[in-house]
């Protein structure tokens, strides 16, 4: 199966109980009525990224739905965590691109969301020969990546929160969710 389309999605649960505080995080994102099975970081060649909506409209409760996932979670009273996808699409539609995860503690939406981009591009670059200095901030190696001709766009969705104050556990996610 290789999937046609992709959508993102986030969401963030706060609960006494940790999975608990995990399911109220699918439900905000959306996406609780299905079998999530995650899988690495590969953006299919051809996949059209789509709306939430329009993605959901293409699955059906219970439905097995392959995804990538980042998540993060704590019960320690306003501890920041974050969970981020990153993309990178090639130019060429022929050519697969590549999806990251980033999952960190103490990082702000911003700067989680540069990190997951700035991997998925970098990984992208690397396999399709970009040449390029590692050690540039995020910012210059963008402007390498996408002045090359072969990176057509890198985006991200990132979810960050700040732990419960009562201690409750708090869970954050981001995915990029497939489509059949």
């Amino acid at each position: 199966m290789i999937p046609t389309k992709m959508f993102f999605t986030r969401g963030v649960g706060v609960a006494k109980q940790q999975l608990m505080s995990f399911e109220m995080a699918l439900r905000n994102a959306g996406i609780e009525k299905f079998n999530l099975v995650t899988v690495s970081s590969i953006f299919p060649p051809g996949c059209q990224r789509v709306t939430k909506e329009k993605g959901l409209e293409g699955l059906k409760p219970g439905e097995v739905v392959f995804c990538v996932m980042a998540k993060n979670n704590t019960d320690e009273p306003n501890r920041l965590v974050a969970a981020s996808i990153g993309c990178a699409v090639p130019a060429d539609g022929q050519q697969y691109g590549y999806l990251s995860e980033h999952h960190p503690n103490g990082e702000t939406d911003e700067r989680a969301a540069d990190y997951a981009e700035d991997l998925a591009a970098t990984m992208l670059a690397t396999t399709l020969g970009v040449d390029f200095n590692p050690d540039t901030a995020w910012d210059e190696r963008e402007k390498v990546y996408k002045l090359s001709g072969k990176i057509v766009t890198t985006t991200n969705i990132t979810q960050s929160a700040q732990g419960n104050k009562d201690g409750l556990w708090t869970t954050v996610i981001a995915l990029a969710v497939f489509v059949p």
